[in-house]
């Protein structure tokens, strides 16, 4: 490594009754020594090869076919398909060190498997919608959006997950700016695009028609998109979202920003279903996971796809290096 100390992406457990342990064994198995990573959790939950290590830069000495462990025990056990609440406060123990560890810079980066929410809140009274708002919580409340990204879409909803009546009056202009200022900024620290191209959507059926169809794309997106602009910013739009996905269109910008969660998501699954990324933009580290859940249903069945766990673990390495030299 010509003397570099190269620091290890770390791993959660997430759900130990869903897929995601089996896919740390299998994506170490895809990646080898191409990505170093080791997996916080506890072993038990684990069906193949191991070896515990006493701190991440070990890591780095485990044979390329064996997953390098930092111990964390559970108080359950973990029946695949059937989340346990008295394994969740570990579970969020383990989000929370490997947090720990990548801001004292023992760690480069952090790679969550799912978890499973309803088991979160029943066995640790977890207040959080999801891994997203706890992890802005654990960097200290900062704001932050969701990206979803593949090679061949990157998508960020500006509403999550709100019902879908509730959008309208969410969506504001003070939250429409901070989404585009933090995509167009995760952009150029962590994707490495100088000058982003950003593509965002109407809220309404062909962004609104002219207000024939709806007025928040008059009244609200184009003011916030027209004032980023004479900034100096590449935003197009707003957009009519029908038209705003086809392999032409794609090719003319960055990232697409949406107005809602399945405005944004139903594309890039539909094109990279098994390829896609969660990225957290805004955070003060590092933090992808595979674009999937727990799959209670196939678990322990040995028939879960590792790709999205392996492309959340390559692009973590690549936005590591991009940030600071790989040492």
């Amino acid at each position: 490594m010509s003397g570099l100390i190269r620091r290890p992406i770390a791993m959660t457990c997430g759900e130990p009754a869903g897929i995601g342990p089996e896919l740390a064994i299998a994506a170490r198995r895809v990646l080898g020594a191409e990505v170093p990573f080791f997996w916080i959790g506890d072993p038990r939950f684990l069906t193949g090869a191991w070896v515990a290590i006493a701190a991440p830069a070990e890591a780095l000495t485990v044979p390329a076919d064996v997953l390098p462990v930092l111990v964390h025990g559970f108080a359950g056990d973990a029946v695949k398909g059937r989340a346990d609440p008295l394994n969740a406060v570990a579970v969020v123990q383990v989000i929370e060190r490997a947090v720990g560890l990548v801001r004292a810079g023992a760690a480069s980066a952090i790679c969550t498997a799912p978890i499973h929410k309803k088991a979160l809140q029943d066995g640790a009274g977890f207040a959080y919608p999801g891994h997203t708002e706890f992890l802005a919580h654990l960097g200290g409340g900062v704001p932050v959006v969701m990206m979803l990204a593949s090679p061949m879409l990157r998508v960020v909803p500006v509403t999550i997950h709100i019902p879908l009546a509730e959008v309208p009056t969410t969506l504001t202009a003070a939250l429409l700016e901070q989404a585009l200022r933090l995509t167009h900024s995760g952009l150029v620290q962590d994707f490495g695009i100088a000058e982003p191209r950003l593509a965002v959507a109407g809220l309404n059926p062909h962004a609104g028609e002219g207000g024939a169809m709806g007025g928040e794309e008059i009244a609200l997106i184009g003011p916030v998109l027209a004032q980023l602009r004479a900034e100096g910013m590449l935003v197009a739009g707003p957009m009519s979202a029908d038209t705003m996905f086809h392999a032409r269109a794609r090719a003319g910008y960055d990232a697409a920003v949406c107005m809602y969660h399945d405005q944004a998501l139903i594309p890039i699954k539909t094109l990279d279903f098994d390829g896609g990324v969660n990225v957290t933009l805004g955070l003060p580290f590092i933090r992808t996971s595979p674009d999937h859940g727990t799959g209670f249903d196939i678990a322990g069945n040995g028939v879960a796809r590792p790709d999205s766990t392996v492309a959340a673990l390559r692009m973590a390495f690549q936005m590591a290096k991009g940030r600071a030299p790989w040492r």
